[in-house]
């Protein structure tokens, strides 16, 4: 039974691995299509692969390390859109976003190895810094009009419950499934900073 159940489960992250990769091939749809009001908002962090991978890892960190690794990815989350929105920007913004996600899955990876959690500020750092930087894309494309409100509304309860399912999803499955997501998130995240370098075949 054990065999079998490790086998399926496998099964099953080899299939989402690969989706990841057909996905990544797709056009971040999310990222300078943001329309403003609530639906909109609420759908953006979703459409951006690497968002929603982003959103998935903090949730998985979490589990395994800290329940406060939530609210250090909330105020990640505020500091990073507001820079955003006031118009601060980094060289190679997608590039250092979708490594963020590798970094969070890494942290996952090295705490399960040393048998014991990271300090929380360090663990806390690395993820409200991961935010940050996808909280600036989204500064960058969020509406300058008055359904700016309604957005900046739908796309954190889109972050909240994709992060959140995951954290209460994976505290429920065997230590198991975190480590094997944690391998799935750290080579997509690698993945998708080499294709906007051209280095990945669409």
């Amino acid at each position: 039974m054990t065999n079998f159940s490790g086998l399926r489960s496998w099964t099953l992250l080899g299939s989402a691995a690969a989706l990841g990769f057909v996905l990544i091939g797709q056009p971040a749809q999310a990222h300078g299509l943001a329309d403003g009001g609530l639906a909109h908002g609420f759908l953006h962090p979703i459409l951006g692969v690497d968002h929603l991978l982003l959103l998935i890892g903090v949730g998985a960190a979490a589990s395994y390390v800290s329940a406060q690794l939530l609210l250090w990815a909330l105020a990640g989350a505020v500091l990073g859109g507001l820079a955003g929105a006031m118009g601060f920007s980094l060289p190679f913004a997608e590039v250092l976003a979708a490594l963020a996600i590798s970094a969070v899955a890494l942290l996952i990876l090295r705490a399960q190895r040393d048998g014991s959690g990271p300090g929380l500020g360090f663990a806390g750092g690395l993820v409200a810094g991961a935010v940050a930087l996808h909280a600036l894309l989204h500064g960058g494309e969020a509406p300058a009009d008055p359904s700016a409100f309604g957005w900046w509304l739908g796309a954190l309860t889109a972050s909240v419950l994709v992060s959140g399912g995951a954290f209460l999803a994976l505290r429920r499955l065997p230590l198991a499934w975190t480590t094997r997501l944690a391998m799935l998130l750290a080579v997509l995240g690698g993945a998708l900073a080499l294709a906007p370098l051209g280095l990945l075949a669409r």
